[in-house]
């Protein structure tokens, strides 16, 4: 209990009222005191160190440039930010006012921009290397298969140089009168160069892997320097934005005036006309307020959907990643479990001899003119094998699941800050009115004429009187 009372009554009095005499500091346009002066020149210091850091990891990790490049880059940066921080107030409130704009749109594209080149970089090259692998499979099954296949030609020459055999058997049993021996074989040849099968092979598959690696690099190239180029775009909008925005605060007393701030509650109650604030156009939002107006909330359903539609896009290719890597592992696997192929030639050959076969006729079949021979039967096996022990085969490279939990967390985030986005807008407005006392005063009070004139145009509309009939 004691240790609450000490936050409560002590420390955290101390650090409101440290926060509030260095923003007093950082906001004024001119500091009063040396301490004031001391104070903006340490939070510059820091912002264009955080600047220059965040800068440096976001062209280096996610535009994938050089270190060099990055490293030069952030500390120019990071230098120039502390120059102007330090030197000009309007670019300071501007710089100020761009840490709530990164929860408008122009930040969820930055976002975007970040994973769409998460997925380029590490989701896009394993789908490859997953197809990869699968093609790798294919060209192991082609080469195996077909040199298993012309290997089974020797069980036709074989079978050729057995029948044969048998045939010059037949021949020399036979009488000169009627047959001679032979020294012959009958030979089934064949003309097949295994070296060159395999070579051919080859060189198709190392086109096809050639030609896949450049689409594969050719795409990644244009990812990269499309992400840069957009990333790009993205950050120079941004800072566009919150200068479109410091400008027309300064210059246009209507622009993103809807808000019923405390200097217009109190102007309105030394006036006595605390009224006009209870019957308040529909149009009007406190500011302290959570309450969304209806074309803030017809904004953030509008938003969700285009963002749905980008994130439906990025599920598919992380389902493609997923359907990649399984159908590799059910290849590799499957392919291992290739059953042996057998191939059977069968060869049945009976022959019989018949000597002067009208001689049986005269003699009314008195003796037998034929002879039969032994019958020649013989088969022949082999195995046919689709892939060999020594076809290099990798394992199929699994998704990355931190990887994917990055996107999904970017995706959240993104869709988190579509409902902060109003709530950014008009923190956007309390910075530049804390920057610029002045110019909150001159637009509280145009915004106060205003709801005067509306009143007093509604009562006179009311009051009109009518004519007696």
């Amino acid at each position: 209990m004691e240790v609450w009372t000490y936050f409560q009554d002590i420390l955290f009095p101390r650090i409101q009222e440290f926060a509030t005499e260095a923003w007093l500091a950082y906001s004024r346009p001119l500091p009063s005191s040396h301490n004031q002066l001391l104070s903006l020149f340490l939070m510059c210091c820091c912002i264009a160190a955080a600047i220059g850091g965040l800068f440096y990891n976001w062209m280096f990790f996610s535009l994938q440039y050089s270190f060099q490049f990055s490293a030069a880059a952030a500390s120019a940066i990071s230098f120039l930010a502390l120059l102007t921080l330090f030197l000009m107030h309007p670019i300071r409130c501007m710089f100020t006012i761009i840490v709530p704009t990164l929860g408008t749109k122009q930040g969820r594209r930055l976002l975007l921009s970040a994973t769409f080149m998460i997925v380029a970089v590490n989701i896009v090259p394993n789908i490859m290397s997953n197809i990869e692998t699968i093609l790798q499979v294919i060209k192991c099954i082609c080469k195996n298969s077909s040199e298993s296949l012309l290997n089974s030609t020797v069980l036709l020459g074989n079978a050729s140089w057995d029948f044969s055999d048998a045939l010059k058997r037949v021949t020399d049993n036979m009488p000169d009168q009627t047959g001679r021996a032979r020294d012959g074989h009958v030979w089934f040849e064949t003309h097949n160069n295994n070296n060159l099968l395999s070579q051919r092979i080859i060189s198709a598959s190392q086109g096809i892997k050639e030609d896949f690696l450049q689409v594969d690099v050719l795409v990644q190239k244009v990812i990269l320097l499309g992400n840069r180029v957009i990333a790009g775009f993205f950050l120079f909008y941004l800072i566009f934005e919150s200068a479109w925005y410091l400008k027309s605060y300064l210059t246009d007393l209507r622009f993103d005036n809807v808000y019923i701030t405390k200097k217009l509650e109190d102007l309105a109650r030394e006036n006595k006309a605390t009224h006009l604030l209870v019957c308040s156009p529909k149009k009007l939002i406190k500011s302290t307020g959570f309450k969304l107006s209806r074309e803030e909330l017809l904004s953030c359903v509008m938003h969700l959907f285009l963002l749905t539609l980008v994130l439906m896009l990025t599920l598919v290719i992380i389902a493609t990643d997923y359907i990649a890597f399984h159908l590799a592992q059910a290849a590799v696997t499957e392919v291992a479990q290739f059953p042996v192929v057998p191939i059977v030639i069968s060869i049945k050959y009976e022959a019989k001899l018949i000597f002067v076969p009208f001689l049986e006729y005269i003699f009314n079949g008195a003796f037998s003119t034929e002879q039969s021979l032994p019958p020649f039967e013989r088969s022949y096996h082999q195995n046919l094998t689709f892939v060999s022990a020594n076809c290099p085969m990798r394992w199929p490279n699994p998704p990355n699941k931190a990887v994917v939990l990055a996107v999904g967390l970017l995706y959240c985030i993104i869709y988190t800050m579509i409902f902060l986005e109003t709530y950014s807008r008009r923190l956007c407005r309390k910075i530049s009115a804390s920057f610029f006392n002045s110019q909150e005063d001159r637009r509280v009070q145009y915004l106060y004429r205003k709801l005067v004139g509306k009143h007093k145009k509604k009562n006179g509309h009311q009051q009109k009187p009518t004519t007696p009939s």
